[in-house]
């Protein structure tokens, strides 16, 4: 297979919005927003009451005390018992007292800053904050040239050069696709190391054992040139822990939220409840079990460091009851975003949400059932999004065409957000003076200054006549956003590094390699 970088882009395009207003624009061929992260201007949609909100909030607390959860860490279990839980002579039960559980919220914060190695980079988390990550964790690559594999390394790596290219992902949010290609005891060190001198964002290690993590908060540290109290009063990385649905928290997961708890470095507790499968097959019942799930961490993350940054996941769908494959997408998916995000708000949190999808191909299916997670995630309020371009097939693959298309659909979100101006300039009463009955505003001065930035410039949007389309070729979007981005890899350049940065990662890269990295059976 060929280097994907060596392949040839496509014919130049409209020049580029990012271009235009002084932005990281990349190619004149590819319409980007500008950098900068949005806020949400609008009142989160409510599917819950507040007597509903509050009935999954008891009836998590009754989940607790009477069934609990089994924690597969002799450690985190023997924290939980300082704390006051019960935890059951020779077993993994611990269940949580209701008085345990509240005396924890409040302490980790409504909004904090995440750190980057580029200042300019940083993000706020919380509030009506946004902030949009690349798809993370799946096991194989697709674009229209090349098919579906297993993942690589030359594919991750042209994955991360995607999220450095494109504005509107402001962090990593993973790997993008596993490279296989590296042994699992060493992958962690290279893969973060690529994100380092790759990218200037923000990136995630995975709670994959101890080591992985103090590895990743390491590198953290290397990459922001900075001492480790300063690390440690300033969130610089950041971590997905799922449990394992229903109610357990494996050894290596406890591990990540104790580690990170005590480095002050941001936990994200996602419980995976798919109703009907690992969750009951209502929503109130899954989202009650996601609910405990989260509080369950919560404590965990407030006992070993109260004010720890603590976001909380929602990622409760439904299965498709017919063959068991999980489902994206639906109506189901959208309603339990917007009511993780009352859950969240309800204990003042940081929600994360993602942007997810079924389809085994970049079709129709893919286009909407990712319209609809988003605006289930988004008008739910959403902190983090995970997962916000590039999912496809319920997360075994991360397809090149598909981050293309989802980040034409983030910048139309983000542009939604962006409030309407309502000044003496905008309600433009001398252009209508000007016109008057019957003219147009195409030549009108009012026009001519703002045209070039009036609307939202799409990356993939076709808005010829179908004349001029079929003399062009009459293409269709996918063959768009694969020459999209083959055009943004043909462009890329790394960001700026410190060379004592460099040198310093890859000294430590190198002595944790021989040390043999981290360890791969639990």
């Amino acid at each position: 297979m060929r280097e994907l970088n060596e392949i040839p882009g496509g014919r130049r395009g409209r020049r580029g919005r990012a271009g235009r207003r002084g932005g990281a624009a990349v190619s004149d061929a590819v319409s980007q927003l500008p950098w900068r992260q949005p806020r949400n201007p609008y009142r989160p949609t409510t599917v819950l009451s507040e007597d509903a909100v509050e009935a999954i909030h008891g009836a998590s607390l009754c989940i607790l005390e009477e069934t609990g959860l089994d924690i597969l860490s002799d450690e985190a279990r023997s924290i939980l018992t300082d704390a006051g839980a019960d935890v059951s002579s020779g077993s993994a039960r611990v269940r949580f007292d209701r008085g345990l559980v509240e005396s924890v919220l409040g302490k980790a914060p409504e909004q904090f800053t995440l750190h980057a190695r580029n200042p300019e980079r940083s993000l706020n988390i919380g509030g009506t904050w946004l902030a949009c990550c690349a798809v993370a964790s799946a096991p194989n690559a697709a674009d229209l040239d090349n098919g579906r594999r297993p993942g690589n390394r030359t594919d991750f790596r042209n994955f991360v050069k995607l999220i450095q290219s494109l504005n509107i992902i402001h962090l990593s949010g993973g790997y993008t696709v596993e490279p296989l290609d590296i042994h699992p005891s060493v992958r962690h060190l290279e893969c973060l190391s690529d994100f380092v001198t790759m990218t200037d964002k923000v990136f995630h290690a995975y709670s994959l054992g101890r080591e992985r993590i103090r590895d990743g908060i390491e590198i953290a540290r290397i990459a922001r040139g900075i001492d480790e109290a300063t690390l440690d009063r300033e969130p610089s990385l950041l971590t997905i822990v799922n449990s394992n649905s229903p109610l357990m928290l494996d050894d290596p997961m406890c591990g990540g939220i104790i580690e990170m708890a005590r480095r002050n470095q941001v936990v994200v507790l996602t419980p995976f409840t798919l109703a009907g499968a690992m969750a009951p097959v209502t929503l109130a019942g899954a989202l009650a079990l996601q609910n405990a799930e989260t509080l369950a961490g919560l404590v965990l993350s407030q006992t070993v460091s109260p004010g720890a940054p603590f976001v909380y996941g929602g990622f409760t769908s439904n299965v498709d009851m017919k063959s068991g494959a999980p489902a994206f997408g639906t109506p189901e998916y959208m309603k339990a975003a917007l009511a993780g995000g009352q859950l969240a708000r309800r204990y003042r949190l940081p929600y994360r949400s993602s942007n997810v999808c079924a389809a085994n191909a970049v079709d129709a299916q893919a286009a909407y059932e990712s319209v609809f997670s988003l605006w289930g995630a988004v008008m739910g309020g959403v902190n983090l999004l995970k997962h916000g371009a590039g999912w496809m097939e319920g997360g075994l693959q991360a397809s090149f065409e598909k981050m293309v298309l989802d980040a034409d659909l983030l910048q139309m979100v983000s542009s939604f957000l962006e409030p309407i101006a309502v000044d003496e300039a905008a309600l433009a009463l001398d252009a209508i003076r000007e016109v008057g009955p019957g003219g147009h505003f195409f030549g009108a001065a009012h026009t001519m200054a703002r045209y070039e930035d009036a609307f939202y410039s799409p990356m993939l949007s076709d808005w010829r006549n179908y004349e001029a389309w079929c003399e062009d070729g009459s293409p269709d979007v996918r063959a768009k956003a694969n020459q999209v981005w083959k055009t943004l890899l043909r462009t890329y350049h790394a960001p700026p590094l410190d060379p004592a940065v460099r040198e310093e990662l890859a000294g430590f890269v190198a002595r944790r390699k021989e040390e043999g990295g981290a360890p791969t059976d639990f």
